[in-house]
Parts: structure tokens; sequence; C-alpha cells
């Protein structure tokens, strides 16, 4: 049975990246948001205490992109929109 949801790939996605924000902002002081979903590209900004940060990187594709993949494996690409 497919299960069917009444709130669109976007808005999943722009959920689960809030849920990341919110942790983000509380233990780090850095954000997150989405910028934008096209072909199953993610473009997000990061900023806070993420801007300049030589971790930015890891938590960019190594969390960010992990947690999106697990929740929507079809996305090809998270990146900045730097």
């Amino acid at each position: 049975m497919t299960e069917i949801s009444a709130y669109s790939k976007e808005q999943q996605l722009k959920g689960l990246i809030e849920q990341l924000d919110a942790y983000i902002s509380q233990y780090h002081g850095g954000s997150v948001e989405l910028v934008s979903l096209k072909d199953d590209h993610v473009k997000v900004h990061l900023g806070g205490a993420c801007l300049g940060c030589p971790l930015s990187v890891n938590t960019l594709h190594g969390w960010i992109e992990g947690t999106i993949k697990q929740f929507f494996p079809e996305i090809i690409s998270v990146e900045d929109d730097k």
C-alpha cells in the first residue's frame, strides 16, 4: 500500500530542516534553512556560528545531508547557497 501524504515533498523537507535548525541553534549557535529544492538537489543556507566555521563543511555534508538522505533517499545532493 502506498502512503499518501497531505504535505508536498518540499513541505516535508522544510519541516525536517526546521528540526535540524532548532538543534543547531540550541546547541551550536548556528542555523540552517531551506533555500530551494530542484530536481532532487537541495540548497540550504548556513548562518549564525556556522558562518566561517572550519567544521561547517562537516556539518553540511556529514550531518545535514546525511539526515536528509535518511528520510529522502532520492535526494542527489545538499549544498550551501554560497
